[in-house]
């Protein structure tokens, strides 16, 4: 999620009905070095809580340091350690997922950050490095001891990556047999998913991840799920288009931005992914990819909802297979 879950979208699936937020993951040597274009990861608004920093790092020491800093800066409600994250530029610093693979060192960080700070410390973590090292039970029982106050399990392991489906008998197991809150993650994508999930298992909570990129309405349509049983349909398209301009608005407002045309880069994934399954997705892709300003968002929104003939011409109508995306952007992995 890094690169995605920024205060603007945290406050947005906040709006749409998430409870618990954590902010994008963070190195622990950039915090110690006190980066501004690291620290600002951990902003976060009031309404936002209760609301955690995510950490990775592997130095014990420093990951505590970093730790005591984020609670004098932020006072955020807990510190989340990363011990999960798959991507090969972390776990060639020896962050992230890689710490599966040496279980004193991990059990080292976790106690050292448990230890440095006045407020609860939770880790993520996968189930194991690959399938012939599964280690999520062995690694709950080690934070048992380390002072951690819940651990959160995607259901895959490294090697997988995002591919396959999450194991949620892992996930459930580890819930039955720890002492510490489980909270399970992925393919979580609806009411059904969650209401499943927690009627299936012993976990105490569960996280939407991916399923939210492209579709922060899922939280919305989960909570209505499991109050009246009912799966919402998907929103209409004139929603996702105020959503992607408001989205765009207050990014601009954070002053982060030097320009419009820097903003606008810097959101192009993310209006991919709430325009997937629309009409005439092929020219909207182009469009957005070229992107300069908000202004240029405003007249595309405003072609599309006027079915200009761009987007809604006779052979570029719904791509193939986009159909079933339209329902199924909703059912996309958590």
């Amino acid at each position: 999620m890094a690169g995605v879950t920024d205060a603007v979208f945290r406050g947005l699936c906040k709006e749409l009905g998430a409870e618990v937020m954590v902010t994008e993951f963070v190195s622990s040597e950039g915090i110690i070095r006190r980066d501004d274009r690291t620290r600002h990861y951990t902003d976060f608004e009031e309404g936002q809580r209760p609301v955690g920093v995510q950490l990775f790092g592997a130095h014990p020491e420093n990951m505590a340091e970093a730790a005591r800093k984020v609670v004098d800066w932020k006072q955020p409600d807990f510190i989340d350690l990363n011990f999960g994250c798959p991507v090969n530029k972390v776990v060639a610093k020896n962050g992230g997922s890689s710490l599966l693979k040496d279980c004193p060192l991990l059990t080292a960080v976790a106690t050292a950050v448990a230890k440095a700070v006045p407020v609860p410390v939770t880790a993520k973590i996968r189930i194991g490095w690959d399938e012939q090292s599964v280690n999520a039970r062995e690694v709950c029982r080690l934070l048992e001891d380390c002072g951690i106050a819940a651990v959160t399990i995607h259901g895959r392991t490294r090697a997988q990556g995002y591919t396959g489906l999450a194991n949620w008998d892992v996930i459930g197991e580890c819930a039955e047999a720890s002492r510490l809150p489980i909270i399970g993650n992925g393919d979580l994508a609806n009411g059904r998913d969650i209401e499943h999930r927690r009627r299936t298992t012993r976990v105490k909570g569960l996280m939407i991840g991916r399923a939210a990129m492209g579709y922060p309405w899922v939280f919305r349509e989960a909570r209505e799920y499991l109050e009246t049983g009912r799966q919402a349909a998907p929103v209409e398209a004139e929603e996702r288009w105020a959503f992607m301009l408001r989205h765009a608005r207050l990014a601009m407002a954070t002053g982060r931005f030097d320009s419009e045309r820097f903003l606008m880069q810097s959101l192009r994934s993310r209006l991919m992914a709430y325009s997937k399954g629309l009409p005439g997705g092929r020219a909207l892709r182009q469009r957005f990819c070229n992107i300069q300003s908000i202004m240029e968002l405003e007249d595309i929104a405003a072609a599309w909802l006027a079915k200009d003939a761009e987007f809604h011409g006779a052979g570029d109508g719904v791509e193939a297979g986009a159909e079933a995306e339209a329902g199924e952007v909703v059912l996309a992995g958590g």
